[in-house]
């Protein structure tokens, strides 16, 4: 059948499974729109506030699936505001796809109005992008797009699309939802390797990261680590991955992680690292990262192995398939003694969070607003944030249901990427979706409160409000001698009222009590609510991994 190409790009997309977008329209992708308004029975368009927003939100939309998300934007500025969340999902790896309207091709290049090279700007930020100068290249393009975001490590792919090719008509032929590329398989002798150095091992400690998040391979990381008398740790991607239940569990390690589950890395005398990059907020520094350890790392892409860390084993392919090959492979241990030692090192920080509780005199700690959430969040509650201390205690504090129940920006770091992200996750799961932030980060994209409200997203917003930029002024304080520069926000920002002048619910909350009160007020509300939580500026994240400093110097106490 014959369509001119906005209904082809529409038609492709229905044809992927795609049942959702987010975006902004523009004079550039108004063809595009009217594409949507005629196909609004098959694909749902949500309408941000601002383009970064539906960047953000398709984002939050994959994290809490697994599916590609997808959003839109017009020309110019459009496709500009996009970056910033477009780079968030290539640090991340996570599937998306943008699509941006250009000028006709012939204007391309001539300073025409709202004309930019997205292409160009975006290439170091994706993992691919096309620009399609011809009609005949449309379908089969997006179709690539598709296959390419969600194949092999995932991430972002950008494509944009001129006017002329949106408004010029060609045969449709629709086709199948398009499958994940294979990726190779690890040669047995690595595989033999690998269980060689696991079997060899007196203290093996199992690191996961996104990728294994990404796969869903936590019941198997938990039935490995038992067998052969491993412990768990796992990097900020890698949370809600596993079961923080089982005694295994370690947590976060790294920089602001649990003191028992870094400790315990510093003394493993092997890691199994899956699908992580080793980052530097996760080893600090690299010269004395696990010295004493064999390290084995699997990952799809061979441009991560030994990349930050070196490793004695990289196992480059397919990982859930050489994991399992490994596992099965692997003889049975107990290992009790190692099993004792990191038993007291949970001790130790169980010691210390006590000591931090008992000197902490705030009439509401984040501790306490982290129990209290715990405790009455509904059951597969999605759990956003955005970026700064207030991420940090969520990671160290919040229970999470299950896997895909945590979506927050790692990599990029991105402040102002929680709401956004967090409606995402609405639109896709439906689920109940609580979003932790700070008065710094939510300022940066609040005006997202007007798309929760227009589509009556139940997101519950809990702002630990401490009326300073947190996460910088903690490291002003321990390494800048106390000089506050530019941190303290002396802001008049009445977030109750500014959250009602929305449309929204706004509560106060400065105690326990009404927090607890306020809290289990919102998750029973049928409307966006904002809970403006007082918290102490002088509050830090602790442990701290110090810049430049390894594991054995992390702080616990100030």
């Amino acid at each position: 059948m014959k369509l001119n190409g906005a209904q082809i790009l529409i038609q492709t997309l229905i044809e992927q499974g795609v049942t959702d977008v987010f975006g902004y329209p523009g004079g550039q992708v108004i063809n595009i729109y009217d594409a949507l308004y005629e196909y609004k029975d098959k694909i749902n368009h949500v309408l941000t506030a601002h383009e970064q927003g539906a960047a953000h939100a398709a984002d939050g939309y994959s994290r809490a699936t697994g599916k590609v998300g997808v959003c839109i934007a017009t020309s110019g500025p459009g496709a500009t505001n996009l970056v910033t969340g477009i780079a968030t999902a290539m640090l991340d790896s996570i599937p998306m796809v943008a699509i941006t309207g250009n000028v006709p091709c012939s204007l391309i290049g001539k300073d025409s109005f709202q004309e930019i090279d997205i292409t160009g700007v975006t290439l170091p930020i994706t993992k691919h992008n096309y620009f399609v100068n011809k009609i005949e290249d449309l379908a089969d393009t997006i179709r690539e797009a598709f296959a390419i975001a969600k194949s092999g490590r995932p991430g972002p792919v950008l494509i944009d699309i001129p006017k002329d090719v949106q408004v010029g008509k060609y045969d449709y032929e629709p086709q199948g939802v398009v499958e994940k590329m294979p990726l190779p398989k690890v040669k047995e002798e690595l595989i033999d390797k690998a269980v060689e150095l696991i079997n060899n091992a007196k203290k093996p400690y199992v690191y996961v990261g996104g990728g294994a998040a990404g796969l869903g391979m936590g019941k198997d990381i938990v039935a490995f680590a038992e067998k052969v008398g491993a412990v768990i740790g796992c990097s900020f991607m890698g949370l809600s991955s596993v079961p923080q239940d089982n005694e295994r569990f370690l947590g976060m390690q790294g920089m602001h992680g649990h003191y028992a589950s870094s400790m315990s890395q510093n003394e493993a005398d092997l890691i199994l690292g899956i699908g992580v990059r080793f980052s530097d907020r996760a080893t600090g520094n690299v010269s004395k990262f696990a010295k004493q350890s064999k390290i084995i790392q699997l990952d799809p892409d061979s441009a991560e192995v030994n990349k930050n860390v070196r490793v004695d084993l990289g196992l480059v392919g397919d990982v859930e398939d050489s994991f399992k090959r490994i596992a099965a492979k692997c003889a049975e241990s107990a290992k009790p003694d190692w099993f004792a030692r990191v038993k007291q090192l949970k001790d130790e920080e169980k010691q210390f969070e006590e000591e931090i509780a008992a000197a902490d005199k705030s009439p509401l700690t984040p501790k306490q607003v982290f129990e209290i959430i715990n405790a009455a969040k509904p059951a597969n509650t999605v759990i956003a944030t955005d970026v700064g201390q207030h991420q940090m205690w969520t990671a160290q504090y919040v229970e999470f249901d299950g896997p895909r129940r945590f979506v927050s920006s790692g990599g990029l770091g991105t402040m102002g990427f929680g709401l956004g992200a967090a409606i995402g996750s609405y639109v896709a799961t439906k689920d109940p979706v609580v979003l932790i932030t700070g008065d710094g980060s939510f300022g940066m994209n609040l005006n997202e409160l007007a798309t929760a409200v227009s589509y009556k997203i139940p997101v519950v917003i809990v702002l630990l409000n401490n009326g300073v930029l947190g996460m910088v002024r903690q490291w002003q304080t321990l390494f800048f001698g106390k000089r506050y520069s530019n941190t303290v926000l002396s802001r008049k920002t009445d977030f109750v009222a500014l959250a009602k002048s929305f449309g929204a619910e706004g509560v106060l909350a400065e105690t326990p009590i009404e927090f607890k009160r306020a809290f289990e007020a919102a998750v029973k509300a049928d409307k966006p609510t904002v809970i403006d939580v007082r918290i102490d500026k002088d509050e830090m994240v602790l442990p701290m991994l110090p810049p430049g400093g390894a594991i054995s110097d992390i702080i616990t106490k100030v």
